[in-house]
């Protein structure tokens, strides 16, 4: 059977990603990074669930710890404060981590490889996001050429997710079957969700559009159109 890894951070995107992988026919390898981020704990927790629902033999967990050794952003270093309803704000925010998809893409392509994978699945979203510069179609372009010319493999970058809007994806993953309570997206807290960070509101807005209910809990639920 043909391989994909799938690097699934235990967020939303990662896991209907995923899902599309094994909808394709693909074996999946699972791979996630741990960075010292705020939630670290309830990510690793879902992507252990995500797995589960996917029947994913085959998991790596990948010490990143040196990006929170980097430091410049509010998901690792905790003397930032995370930017609370400011969707629609322009400037890039504090929560975008320095290349993190670079990272993960390098050392994906090196797990693949090794695992002898022929695609490397991402849940990369680009028309609904925060903005973040490595997560446009560009980026992963060019970052597949890279990497097909370091690793000598011909290795196919897919990111099915990165031109739809988070009502798309809430309803993609209705459709694949995908059990959205296993996933986690807020920045801040792992317990319950904040539901005033970017990423929350981001996932708020796709379930409201969707006309979905989202299953995990909130601490609050407050979002800007």
């Amino acid at each position: 059977m043909r391989r994909a890894l799938c690097i699934i951070s235990g967020g939303m995107d990662s896991a209907v990603a995923a899902s599309i992988a094994k909808s394709e026919g693909y074996e999946i390898v699972g791979l996630h990074f741990d960075y010292h981020q705020r939630t670290m704990l309830k990510e690793r927790e879902c992507f252990d669930k995500i797995c589960d629902d996917l029947g994913v033999v085959d998991r790596i967990v990948i010490n990143a710890d040196f990006i929170a050794s980097v430091g410049g952003n509010s998901l690792t270093d905790k003397s930032i404060e995370i930017p609370k309803n400011s969707l629609n704000d322009k400037e890039l925010p504090n929560t975008y981590v320095a290349f993190r998809n670079g990272i993960f893409i390098s050392i994906g392509a090196s797990v693949a490889q090794v695992r002898n994978c022929e695609a490397i699945y991402m849940g990369l979203v680009e028309a609904d996001s925060s903005g973040y510069p490595d997560c446009r179609l560009e980026f992963l372009k060019a970052m597949n050429r890279a990497v097909n010319l370091g690793t000598g493999c011909e290795f196919v970058f897919k990111a099915p997710l990165i031109g739809l809007s988070k009502s798309q994806i809430v309803s993609k993953a209705y459709e694949l079957g995908v059990n959205l309570a296993n996933t986690w997206s807020c920045y801040e807290s792992g317990d319950a969700a904040c539901g005033e960070c970017d990423s929350c509101l981001l996932r708020l807005k796709g379930f409201r559009d969707s006309g979905k209910i989202d299953p995990i809990e909130y601490k609050k639920i407050k979002f800007k159109d």
